[in-house]
């Protein structure tokens, strides 16, 4: 699939599975990149996790994820430690997720 063909499938993945049920259908298609990322991660499985790398840079994907998903805490926290291992090649991901979990919610304290 394309990258220009990517984003559309994605939405519409996530709207069957109801994810983006409280959103105006209107607005759906102009989802911000970095809640699509974080939605995508959260709810879809590998192939479509797999296309965001097509559709963003990788320092985009990263970041969107340690911003809104690392920080969602231990609900996610197996899921977390796959993403750092599988998708971001972090030597220590145990670590890795919860040093960035800190300095996540940190940053959001001090702002």
């Amino acid at each position: 699939m394309e990258a220009k063909d990517a984003r559309p499938y994605l939405v519409e993945q996530l709207k069957q599975q109801h994810c983006l049920w409280s959103y105006d259908h209107d607005a759906i298609d102009d989802l911000p990149d970095d809640m699509l990322i974080e939605f995508v991660m959260l709810y879809l499985d590998i192939d479509e996790i797999n296309m965001l790398f097509q559709l963003f840079p990788y320092k985009k994907v990263k970041r969107s994820w340690i911003e809104n998903v690392v920080t969602q805490g231990e609900r996610y926290y197996t899921l977390n430690y796959f993403f750092a291992w599988y998708y971001f090649h972090v030597k220590r991901p145990r670590a890795y997720v919860k040093a960035m979990a800190t300095r996540q919610l940190n940053r959001r304290l001090l702002a």
